[in-house]
C-alpha cells in the first residue's frame, strides 16, 4: 500500500490504516492545507500508543492529505481558555519521537511550522520535489521549544537551524536534501511507490536492530546492556545468519510489545 492519502474527510481528524505491517497515519483538514488543531495535536499521543502497542506494526508513516503536508498548527482552534498550543504540540512531537519502531514522513506540498516540528520527529523524510520547508515562530513572537530547537540542529546543524528559526523563511526539497532536513527527494508521483517500497523493506528487517539503533541514535548508550542481553536471548542473530547462509528470507521474531518489553 502506498502511503498516500485516502478519501479526504471534511473534518479537522487524524485517520489511520494499518497494512501489510506499516500504520499509516493521515493530517486531514483539507479547509486549512491541513493545518493541526488544538484535538490532533492531543489526539496524536493516544493514537501512537495504540499503534505502538500493535504487534502488526512493524513502521509507522506520517503524512498529510490530498497535495500538502501540514501548513502548520490551525491557530483559530489554539485560542480558548486552557489551551496551551505549546505544551499540546510539543506533547505531539515528542510522543512521536519516542516512538518504539521506524517512523517516515512523507512530505508533499507545505510542511511548516507544527508540519515541520512533526516531521522532524520522524526518524527519516521522503519528500516530492515540490515540498517546501519552513519553521516559522518568529514569524509571530513564539519561542520555539529548547527540545524542538536542538532535534532539527542535529538534524541540520546549528547554522541552518538558526537560518530557519531567525527567518522563518520556506526552503524548497532540494535545499533540505543538502542539509539534512529530508533524507530523499523524488518527483512527486514516485514518491508514494518509492515510501511503500523502503517501508517493505523495513517490514523484513530486525525490529531488536532497528530499536536499539533507534535508542543508541537518540543518546540512550545507557541502555547498552539492556540491548545486548535482549540480542542474546531473541534468536534474532543466529536466525539472520542461518537466512545469510541458506539465501532466505529471515524469520526475525523480537518485536516491541506494549510498554517496549520483548515480545514474541
Amino acid at each position: 500500500m502506498e502511503p498516500s492519502a485516502p478519501t479526504t474527510p471534511s473534518e479537522p481528524q487524524l485517520t489511520h490504516t494499518v497494512e501489510n505491517g506499516v500504520a499509516t497515519v493521515v493530517i486531514s483538514n483539507p479547509a486549512k492545507r491541513n493545518a493541526m488543531t488544538a484535538g490532533m495535536w492531543s489526539s496524536l499521543p493516544g493514537l501512537l500508543d495504540e499503534l505502538a502497542a500493535d504487534p502488526s506494526v512493524r513502521v509507522l508513516v506520517l503524512t498529510g492529505s490530498g497535495d500538502t503536508f501540514c501548513a502548520g498548527a490551525d491557530i483559530s482552534s489554539l485560542r480558548g481558555p486552557g489551551v496551551d498550543p505549546q505544551a499540546l504540540a510539543v506533547g505531539a512531537e515528542e510522543a512521536l519521537a519516542a516512538f518504539p519502531k521506524p517512523t517516515l514522513a512523507v512530505v508533499r506540498g507545505y510542511c511548516v511550522g507544527g508540519g515541520s516540528q512533526l516531521a522532524a520527529a520522524c526518524d527519516l523524510r521522503f519528500a516530492a520535489q515540490d515540498a517546501l520547508f519552513g519553521v516559522t515562530p518568529a514569524k509571530l513572537g513564539i519561542v520555539y521549544p529548547a527540545a524542538s530547537t536542538r532535534r532539527l540542529a542535529a538534524l541540520v546543524g546549528p547554522a541552518t537551524a538558526k537560518y530557519l528559526l531567525f527567518s522563518g523563511e520556506l526552503i524548497d526539497a532540494e535545499r533540505a536534501l543538502r542539509t539534512g532536513l529530508v533524507d530523499e527527494v523524488l518527483p512527486a508521483p514516485e514518491l508514494g511507490k518509492r515510501a511503500a517500497e523502503f517501508t517493505r523493506i523495513l517490514t523484513t528487517r530486525s525490529q531488536l536492530t532497528q530499536c536499539a539503533a533507534k535508542e543508541f541514535a537518540a543518546g540512550r548508550t545507557d541502555r547498552d546492556a539492556y540491548w545486548t542481553e535482549q540480542a542474546r536471548g531473541s534468536g534474532d542473530t543466529a536466525e539472520g545468519v542461518a537466512a545469510f547462509l541458506e539465501r532466505r528470507t529471515p524469520r526475525f521474531e523480537w518485536s516491541v510489545g506494549s510498554r517496549g518489553e520483548r515480545s514474541v
